[in-house]
């Protein structure tokens, strides 16, 4: 192995732990949903892992097929750039329709009180909301589409990164050298993103919510729609 690709290696390393550490849309949607829909640690694993591994698939397969036919880095990075403005507005998109449902959700489960009569006059007060008894079926569909709109989500979002690592060994002409590379690079991204999510959302389950509990949706959809705001704004 060459001194170039040995040092393309350790760029390929550091730029995935960088381009990943720094943009919270590839951590901040998966600890923010598994805490409002409860997920266990394995599912949210498994989640992020299908996303991270889909999010890098999808750019190697356009770079891949960008040497393929000879198509220059620099058009590859525009169709990469159009790539990030389509995955940043659905994630913006799904976060305010996420918000939404989640206020809705917070609204219809507002503890209220029942007074029951007993005999002799006697009686008690309780509190209690309707999501459980009213919300389940819309409920399971949710959950059923969310890990899915992640998934979509995160195969439209582009490494932009991975584009000029991949052809800078393609024109060297060795598949060996582009293959580690896209490795590297894949390993580290998704590496990257399940440890973050594995530390925050430990965290994140050590607060106590209390009272905001039952916000946890609506507040979990701002969070996705900050991220894709930041993604948006400042290309993260």
């Amino acid at each position: 192995m060459s001194t170039e690709v040995v040092v393309l290696l350790g760029t390929a390393a550091t730029i995935g732990f960088v381009h990943t550490l720094i943009g919270p849309d590839h951590y901040l949607p998966f600890i923010v949903l598994s805490k409002a829909r409860s997920w266990s640690t394995k599912k949210t694993v498994l989640i992020t892992f299908l996303c991270g591994l889909g999010h890098v698939l999808s750019s190697i397969v356009l770079g891949f097929a960008g040497i393929a036919v000879g198509i220059a880095v620099s058009r590859l990075e525009i169709v990469e750039s159009l790539r990030g403005e389509i995955a940043s507005w659905v994630l913006i998109g799904f976060g305010v329709m996420y918000t939404a449902w989640g206020i809705r959700s917070a609204v219809r489960n507002r503890p209220h009180t029942h007074f029951h009569a007993h005999e002799k006059g006697e009686g008690h007060t309780h509190e209690h909301g309707h999501v459980g008894e009213h919300g389940h079926v819309h409920d399971t569909k949710a959950r059923r589409l969310t890990p899915w709109a992640l998934f979509i989500i995160f195969v439209l979002g582009p490494c932009e990164p991975l584009i000029p690592l991949l052809m800078y060994p393609a024109a060297t002409g060795s598949v060996l050298d582009v293959m580690v590379v896209t490795s590297v690079f894949g390993v580290v991204t998704i590496g990257t993103m399940l440890g973050v999510v594995l530390v925050l959302r430990s965290g994140l389950a050590r607060l106590p919510l209390g009272p905001i509990e039952r916000y946890a949706h609506a507040l979990a959809g701002l969070a996705i729609l900050t991220s894709g705001g930041a993604m948006k704004l400042f290309g993260l």
